[in-house]
């Protein structure tokens, strides 16, 4: 964080100074665990559902913290203000506001948030000091946590923005006041809570509509409502995607060994991508990374070199593990209907080069509303038509349709899934028996399923059999 006094934060958070020196210069990171707590933090005091923070200030205090925000004060040097949330955006808001010359970025989008953050920081490391969301706090704590950690040495910060209701972005966009807002793609990620698609694209377009006059839109041209985002505002925009009218996109896509390899296209050139991250979908990403480096003028040259050499940094998206001769796929950090698809079709693809069966462990997709039944059943019905050989329903028998339709496609695309029923995980580990050299498994559920469990488990047993 940059430098400010204790009075500073104070008069900027609306709090009052105890045990903490006026003059005091801090420039200590917050946390919010105080069991990070070092002598280069400070602790924010959050209350949640089901627990208060204000109850382990003191603790963070004891294991190094300079000192804690915090909404009752506690034993040891402390700022307390009415509410550590509010305290912390109007912080980070000023804090952004004082480093002019940081180039920040927003990216938004229905899936692929994380992946495209990852891959642009990587780009962008390789030009400056860059900053950019830890995981996946894309919300109103995980984006001030982040800005605060940029200093007058930071060139770029990178941040996630998520929404769970209208006016969510907006307020993000406020607080960081983005220098390039990207969405990525409308999708059915969270339809539960926002009731249509028409809704959603309502609210990640709150990242477009309140950019400041100077800042540039880049838009993915993957669904009908984002490339539509930027008209009527007045602002520079750029469009990404495989379309010849995308001004970043990419040409003769190739996929080898379950991995994307294209000619980037810009308007600076073209340069060869071989992506070290599995599927197709992840064209998209790179793409959408691409397009944002070459607005902060990186060469064409550099961005795809580094999109070439990224690996993936993110726990369970596309998590590659060869045990055995078994190549697991642990994708089971979250998953909606448009992510499960990607899955799918790349464990189609990498078991029919690999010569072995496909094993498709799922979990439900969590947050479709009124939609949940359909979105499950076409995604087995997807099971069906690129000749998965084996469905593993996990805790749901969601995804598996009723029999008669069942035995419909076995007719139409053949007889080749078996659909197996599993209670729990570890009556679903229980098959890692039957999956053998060769063969290429997925597991791919909503976070709240912890399928992350199940992979564990499925390498586990491999070890031992090895063993």
């Amino acid at each position: 964080m940059i430098s400010l006094t204790a009075e500073e934060i104070a008069k900027i958070t609306g709090g009052t100074l105890h045990q903490l020196d006026a003059h005091a210069i801090i420039s200590q990171i917050p946390i919010i665990d105080s069991r990070q707590a070092t002598d280069q933090t400070f602790f924010v005091a959050f209350k949640g559902e089901n627990v208060d923070g204000n109850d382990y200030a003191e603790s963070a205090i004891a294991n190094g913290a300079r000192f804690a925000l915090v909404e009752r004060a506690c034993d040891g040097p402390c700022i307390v203000v009415p509410n550590a949330g509010i305290a912390l955006m109007k912080l980070s808001k000023a804090v952004r506001d004082r480093l002019t010359n940081l180039s920040v970025i927003a990216i938004t989008g229905s899936q692929g948030k994380t992946t495209a953050k990852d891959l642009l920081k990587h780009i962008l490391e390789i030009v400056g000091p860059t900053v950019a969301t830890q995981a996946s706090l894309n919300n109103e704590i995980g984006l001030p946590l982040t800005l605060l950690r940029c200093t007058e040495s930071t060139r770029f910060c990178i941040v996630e923005m998520g929404a769970r209701h209208i006016g969510d972005i907006a307020q993000l966009v406020e607080i960081a006041n983005p220098n390039i807002g990207c969405v990525l793609v409308v999708g059915r990620a969270h339809i539960g809570e926002f009731g249509s698609r028409e809704n959603i694209a309502a609210a990640k377009s709150e990242l477009i509509s309140h950019l400041g006059p100077n800042s540039v839109a880049v838009l993915g041209n993957y669904d009908e409502f984002t490339p539509l985002m930027s008209q009527g505002l007045g602002l520079r925009s750029v469009q990404f995607g495989e379309k010849s009218s995308c001004a970043v996109r990419a040409a003769d896509i190739e996929l080898r060994e379950g991995r994307a390899h294209f000619d980037l296209v810009t308007p600076a050139g073209r340069a060869a991508v071989g992506l070290q991250l599995l599927g197709l979908h992840q064209i998209s990403n790179a793409l959408a990374a691409a397009a944002i480096a070459t607005e902060l003028s990186v060469p064409i040259d550099v961005i795809a070199s580094a999109l070439s050499t990224a690996e993936p940094s993110s726990k369970w998206r596309m998590e590659l593990h060869d045990q055995q001769g078994i190549l697991l796929i642990n994708d089971a950090y979250n998953a909606n209907p448009e992510s499960m698809v990607a899955a799918i079709r790349t464990l189609a693809l990498l078991s029919q080069e690999r010569g072995g069966l496909s094993w498709a462990f799922l979990g439900k997709m969590a947050e479709l509303g009124a939609s949940e039944a359909q979105e499950h059943a076409e995604i087995g019905r997807l099971i069906y038509e690129v000749g998965i050989d084996h469905l593993v329903c996990v805790g749901t028998k969601a995804y598996a349709p009723p029999e008669e339709v069942q035995n419909f496609m076995s007719r139409e695309y053949g007889d080749e899934t078996t659909v197996h029923y599993c209670d729990s995980i570890a009556d679903a580990a229980v098959l890692a028996s039957h999956i053998t050299s060769g063969d290429v498994v997925l597991v791919k559920a909503s976070r709240s399923v912890h399928l992350d469990l199940l992979a564990d488990q499925l390498l586990g047993a491999w070890q031992v059999t090895s063993e």
